[in-house]
């Protein structure tokens, strides 16, 4: 089978949508589908190319048995609205002529949050007469609006329209969360077209070890209990807050150190913040090749997984999650009340805590410094539950899918799931 996918982000881009689409399709490479993947010259999230690559109409290379084809855009760092919409405009326009220079495939994927990446993988499978999926990560544009990015106006009703008109033309809807697909149901798009593949990690790239000690002393972290934070430092994530906990530690919590690791549009300011305020207890990492990433998670006594107080953020699991839990590093989650708090108590794999709450989280990780016992179990934890999210079983799910839509499919393709997905 001839999987061709859209997606504006790819590695060596280190975003959770990169990741995802690049790890489940080395499976279904392995299991010997081919898989096209169109895309544009690595830039996120500085809005800076890459070294070694040129943003051109089109250029191909292989990573891991995968095709991968870049295709030009109109660049811009991942902050303010204008420029990122003539990004995602430009990769819509130049993703879909980029695809119809592909060979037939059997089915065209495309993935959000970058929604005009959806459109033109949407017109690119009516003109190829083949079945389109949507796979959904991000209620775009509602998170738009969620984390105040814009206001909203006419333009992004429009867009919302659009939306509608999408789902509706999708063969089927891959969404990341159960509350994603309740949402949809909500707006009238059938159930029956929906399933929920949840997000999951990489087991062969993520796995416990001990704590990198010359990365400790190089960041001057020894002897100290480190909650991290690693991933995008974006506007959803009110990590503002987070240095407001931090300084209220900063006294008498010595030995404990907030560790920031990696890019964002929230990046400068936090920097200047920290600065200002005299946080010497936070240290801030710039972004960092992925395979480097796991050194990192094995400085972190504590995952910090940080969200915008704001309704739409219920229906999200951030894919830092499952990263920490194969890492065995305790989750403290500051979210809305939603489906990843729900992970978390049920596994028994962190703590939960309420969002944008600095005294409750400075009061939380005073606590959990002092009693490394509670840390260990939530450690023990978190390892024990991190198989049932591996990319693997993400990749079948989704092939699974996949087959569903196919022309007269008459025997499972290759790896993929036979039980049904998302019912």
């Amino acid at each position: 089978m001839h999987i061709l996918f859209l997606t504006e982000n790819f590695p060596p881009e280190r975003n959770a949508a990169a990741s995802r689409v690049y790890e489940r399709a080395c499976y279904w490479v392995k299991w010997g589908h081919k898989v096209t993947v169109i895309t544009s010259a690595p830039n996120f999230p500085e809005g800076k190319l890459h070294p070694g690559y040129r943003n051109c109409w089109y250029q191909v290379e292989e990573r891991d048995g995968i095709r991968v084809v870049r295709v030009k855009t109109f660049i811009a760092a991942n902050e303010g609205v204008v420029l990122r919409t003539i990004d995602f405009v430009s990769f819509m326009l130049s993703g879909f002529f980029g695809g119809l220079a592909q060979p037939q495939p059997d089915v065209v994927v495309a993935t959000s949050p970058q929604f005009f990446t959806a459109v033109a993988g949407c017109a690119l499978a009516a003109v190829r007469r083949r079945p389109f999926i949507f796979e959904l990560s991000d209620l775009w544009p509602a998170s738009i609006t969620a984390v105040g990015a814009m206001r909203d106006n006419p333009g992004l009703r429009m867009v919302e329209r659009l939306e509608l008109f999408m789902y509706r033309r999708a063969a089927r809807i891959v969404a990341l969360t159960a509350a994603f697909k309740a949402d949809l149901v909500a707006r009238k798009v059938p159930a029956e077209k929906i399933s929920v593949v949840i997000n999951g990690v990489d087991l062969m790239r993520y796995t416990p070890r001990p704590r990198d000690g010359k990365l400790a002393a190089q960041l001057g972290l020894e002897g100290c209990f480190v909650a991290g934070y690693i991933g995008t430092l974006g506007m959803a994530h009110a990590l503002d807050r987070v240095l407001d906990a931090a300084e209220l530690l900063l006294r008498d919590q010595p030995a404990v150190r907030f560790l920031f690791v990696g890019p964002g549009a929230a990046r400068e300011s936090l920097v200047a913040q920290a600065a200002q305020r005299g946080l010497s207890n936070v240290i801030f990492v710039p972004a960092q090749p992925k395979e480097a990433m796991p050194a990192y998670w094995s400085l972190c006594d504590l995952a910090l997984v940080h969200l915008k107080d704001t309704p739409l953020f219920q229906t999200v699991i951030p894919s830092k999650i499952f990263e920490a839990m194969a890492m065995g590093c305790p989750l403290v989650l500051a979210a809305p009340d939603g489906e990843a708090a729900r992970i978390i108590r049920e596994t028994g794999a962190g703590a939960v805590l309420p969002a944008e709450d600095p005294a409750a989280l400075a009061a939380l990780v005073k606590e959990l410094s002092a009693d490394r016992a509670r840390v260990e179990q939530m450690r023990g934890r978190a390892l024990a539950c991190a198989p049932l999210f591996t990319r693997e079983k993400q990749a079948r799910d989704m092939l699974a899918v996949i087959e569903q839509v196919l022309p007269r499919a008459q025997e499972p393709l290759p790896g993929a799931s036979s039980a049904p997905v998302g019912k």
